[in-house]
């Protein structure tokens, strides 16, 4: 038998203690004086034992339940020392030795004892209550333990105006009761006897609860049970006595009641705990799922943005050229239309987007939350990624419309100019094969045949000029096959004909000549004038056909010095005109030479020439044709130079104005860039200067437009160069859209800055004084610092990287204190000044931003929650468990912010895991980023 009689014991509990406690006992020691033993003669009255057994077991089993098992028999349950031992685990919140799991009465011996020298560490003096007695199953040794253990860990701690135990607990009853008829606690065992007690209890705290009015105090055994059972049901504190073994006892025992009291006590002084630890919680997830449904409408803003950019960027990729120009202007059409009406609301939505993400950023750093990071794919980099990507396409689009166009303008140019040439070619050739194959050289006389041979050698001549043309005709085929035209089969065919039949010319023209040749020798006679006529008329004929084909070609410029250029040869060609006429009439004199002589000589000419079929008639008819088309060709030519004169204008309108918009802009830029370093003044004054500099730039928007409507012109007039500028529509565009958005960032820093101000508690002062030393330190004026320089800046405000800690550096400035710690060898800590520059650059940019300095210096300063302050609020409501359950989450908590919890919690798994079980451990690191929600 062990013996627990220490004398320096703080409290003596025991059956046989009836003097005072020793030490700092205090009030319970005076209780325990004054408290009659219950039975010195070691015999218990058989009522009172009914009840302690009743109570001390319910007692027992509401902590052991915590533990998944409980006891039915108090004197034999505990024989072994293993409950025992996870009772006082359970109740204290402490591990104990571990237990022995043999059998044997030495082992359950020993368990015992570890429990005793575990109550007697608690300081509490055990007197005749030895392990033997309780292994044996000794029924007053055994209620005696279990009433010293709800003395020490139930009662001991109970404390009302200085009060303690016994008359702290009585004390709270009395006040708690005070307000209501028919109660009046004076003791632990009448008092409670008619049950209105209990009830009025109950009332107090949970009024909804109990319907006082109707109670009876005449009723008692209704008033205990109506107590008893709403306390099982709703306050979770289980029934320790039946109503009849109150009520048919002359005085109830008082430890008994005593027991039950006190977890009324603990049940209801909880409350406030919970309701605190319920509000903090609240406010916590509050603002977690406000930011989560900033971060649920960033997560849709970019997937929309993004997607319209994954949609359009296809469209400005298609490079599949049109066949026709009408095509391609209707494509030109619709890219302008996109400029105009699609792209603009995208840019704004784009500006929102990262203001947006600015403004969230900053309410989780002032919330002491992880920073938002997007899912993949959708963050601020990636969306200017895609949208530098569509820049990119957009412009590539537009230079390859422009290029198309000219191709097709070129395409139709060439093919014109091929099917005149063909034309004129054919109908050359025309008869010319039959003529070849005629053989009218059989029959023909010398006079004939020496006329065939000089017609033959004219067909030469003239086939020999029209071999240029047959080149020309190849060389443009092959140039539209080249250029990819839409119709190159037919082209082609008819090139291709057009050879065959020029390869056959010449092939029959050799025949010819051979065979002429072979009777050349028998044919002497030759008309000399005919032929002179046939050989200066076919290349004067032919210089005619020319001449027509050029005084009818189509001609494409775009500059005023092109058209001068061809007005320059036209009027060259118009000065050789009175040579030609003379060569006309010197042709014309021949022929009238000829018909002189036959006429003086009486000679019957047979017809026309037979040396050529070019006839006077024909010439003149050419001429006249020529004659025609000259004015024809001036006036054209002076139309193209009028529409060149009004292209000129329209360069020269435009780059006026753009050579104003450009500069303006950049100037804005540059001023935008000096403001947002110099920001004098409050904040509030800072931000409505800007927002005036942005309206004072929006109102400059119709400049921008007038310059559209003017690049409009252009375009459709199809210029594409302009010498009088350097800027085009494409830069002018990307200048305004970036100082929309440099303003608009500007603005959102601004804000963002009072926001962290007031959220933080930062004084003007301060603040100005945070931006004076920046903005000095930043000697490129970037508005970024770099590590040595945010290390300077952070020395020169007094703050000690070496220590973590402000310190004065008295009214030297922020130079000489510098140059004085550079001259005095003082070195800062690298381990620190890590560990700030990972805070203030996450993403190792190795540049610190003013709004990151800013969140850095004031959350040195400021008191936010935490997670571990969440976790024992949690453990606040669920009991000091180590887990807690659905229902305790909707009981303590607002709905819709209990089932967020029950949503997101993990199951517990540790080795007290109850079904239901969830784990708001890992739920609250969570929240504060320390793990993954």
């Amino acid at each position: 038998m062990v013996d627990y009689h220490a004398a320096n014991q703080s409290y003596q509990y025991g059956p046989s203690s009836g003097g005072n406690g020793a030490g700092g006992g205090g009030s319970m020691g005076d209780y325990m004086a004054q408290e009659d033993d219950w039975d010195r003669d070691l015999l218990l009255d058989p009522a009172w034992e009914k009840q302690q057994r009743k109570t001390f077991t319910a007692w027992c089993n509401s902590h052991l339940r915590k533990a998944g098992t409980q006891i039915e028999n108090i004197d034999e349950d505990f024989r072994d020392g293993l409950k025992l031992m996870l009772l006082l685990e359970v109740i204290s919140g402490e591990r104990l030795p571990k237990p022995e799991r043999g059998k044997m009465r030495v082992h359950k011996i020993n368990n015992v004892n570890k429990a005793l020298d575990f109550i007697a560490s608690k300081g509490v003096k055990l007197v005749s209550i030895g392990a033997e007695e309780i292994v044996d199953g000794n029924a007053k040794m055994t209620l005696g333990m279990i009433w010293t253990i709800i003395l020490r860990f139930a009662i001991q701690d109970i404390s009302v105006e200085e009060t303690s135990a016994k008359e702290g607990l009585l004390l709270w009853c009395q006040r708690k009761t005070a307000p209501y008829k028919n109660v009046n606690v004076q003791n632990f065992h009448i008092s409670w006897k008619d049950g209105l007690a209990f009830n009025a209890l109950i009332h107090r705290h949970r009024p909804e609860l109990i319907e006082y009015d109707k109670l009876r105090k005449d009723d008692p055994v209704t008033n205990l049970n109506n107590a008893f059972e709403v306390a099982e049901k709703y306050l979770d504190i289980p029934k320790m006595l039946d109503a009849e073994d109150i009520v048919n006892t002359a005085r109830p025992d008082e430890k008994a009641i005593m027991t039950y009291v006190s977890s009324f006590y603990h049940a209801f002084s909880g409350a406030q705990k919970a309701e605190t630890a319920a509000n903090r919680i609240c406010k916590v997830l509050a603002v977690n799922q406000e930011n989560e449904h900033l971060m649920e409408d960033y997560e849709r803003l970019a997937s929309d943005l993004l997607e319209w950019i994954r949609r359009t960027i296809p469209w400005l990729e298609d490079r599949v050229p049109q066949k026709t120009m009408q095509e391609m202007q209707q494509k030109l059409e619709d890219f302008r239309d996109y400029r105009r009406v699609h792209k603009p609301p995208k840019v704004q939505e784009k500006c929102q987007l990262e203001i947006n993400f600015n403004t969230l950023q900053t309410k989780l750093r002032l919330s002491n939350r992880p920073a938002f990071m997007p899912s993949e794919g959708r963050m601020v980099s990636d969306i200017n990624n895609g949208w530098q990507h569509l820049e990119q396409a957009e412009k590539g689009y537009e230079e390859w419309l422009l290029n198309e166009i000219r191709r097709l303008e070129r395409l139709d140019h060439l093919a014109e100019k091929f099917r005149q040439k063909a034309s004129i070619h054919e109908a050359w050739t025309d008869g010319k094969e039959a003529m070849l194959k005629h053989r009218d050289y059989e029959t023909a006389t010398l006079s004939d045949i020496k006329a065939l041979i000089r017609k033959h050698e004219a067909f030469e001549s003239d086939l020999a000029a029209h071999q240029d043309r047959v080149e020309q005709i190849a060389a443009i085929a092959q140039e539209l096959n080249e250029l990819d035209y839409y119709d190159s089969h037919n082209v082609n065919t008819r090139c291709q004909k057009i050879c065959d039949q020029w390869d056959a010319l010449g092939s029959l023209t050799h025949s010819r000549r051979e065979a002429l040749e072979k009777t050349e020798k028998q044919l002497e006679t030759i008309d000399q004038l005919h032929l002179e006529y046939a050989k200066r008329a076919a290349p004067f004929n032919n210089w005619m056909e020319s001449a027509m084909e050029d005084l009818q070609d189509m001609f494409i410029v775009h500059t005023i010095e092109e058209i001068e250029g061809l007005i320059s040869a036209h009027d060259q060609f118009k000065s050789t005109l009175p040579d030609a006429d003379r060569e006309r009439e010197a042709i014309l004199a021949i022929h009238k030479e000829a018909q002189r002589i036959a006429e003086s000589n009486h000679i019957k000419l047979s017809g026309s020439n037979p040396y050529t079929t070019v006839t006077p008639q024909i010439i003149n008819s050419k001429w006249e044709k020529v004659q025609q088309l000259v004015p024809k060709r001036d006036h054209a030519l002076l139309e193209e130079q009028s529409k060149q004169q009004s292209n000129e204008h329209l360069r020269r309108q435009f780059a006026s104005q753009a050579n104003v918009v450009g500069p303006w802009i950049q100037t804005k830029m540059e001023e935008i860039g000096r403001i947002s370093i110099e920001m004098n003044g409050t904040l509030e004054d800072q931000l409505n200067h800007l927002k005036r500099y942005e309206r004072s730039i929006v109102d400059y928007k119709p400049n921008l437009d007038l310059l559209e409507q003017q690049h409009q012109l252009i375009q459709e007039a199809l210029i594409f160069d302009n010498k009088h500028t350097n800027y085009t529509m494409e830069h002018i565009r990307v200048g305004w859209e970036q100082l929309l958005t440099t303003i608009a960032r500007t603005i959102n820093e601004v804000e963002n800055q009072i926001l962290t101000r007031d959220a933080k508690g930062i004084s003007q002062e301060q603040m100005q004084e945070f931006r004076a030393s920046f903005n000095h330190f930043d000697k490129d004026h970037g508005g970024a610092l770099g590590p040595e320089e945010f290390k300077a800046c952070l020395i020169s405000l007094g703050y000690d990287v070496e220590n973590d800690r402000q310190k004065q550096t008295g009214s030297m400035d922020s130079d000489d204190f510098r140059a004085l710690l550079i001259s005095t060898g003082y070195s800062l800590g690298d381990a620190e000044f890590n560990r700030i520059m990972s805070v203030v650059d996450p993403n190792h940019s190795g540049l610190v931003t003013f709004q990151a300095f800013i969140d850095f210096m004031s959350r040195e300063t400021t008191d936010t929650d935490t997670a571990d302050q969440v976790i024992a609020s949690f453990k606040v409501l669920a009991g000091d468990k180590n887990f807690i359950t659905a229902e305790e989450l909707r009981r303590e908590l607002p709905p819709d912010q209990a089932e967020y919890c029950i949503a997101r919690m993990a199951p517990y798994q540790g080795p007290d895991a109850v079904p239901g079980a969830l784990d708001y451990k890992s739920f609250s690191t969570a929240l504060y980023g320390e793990s993954d929600l």
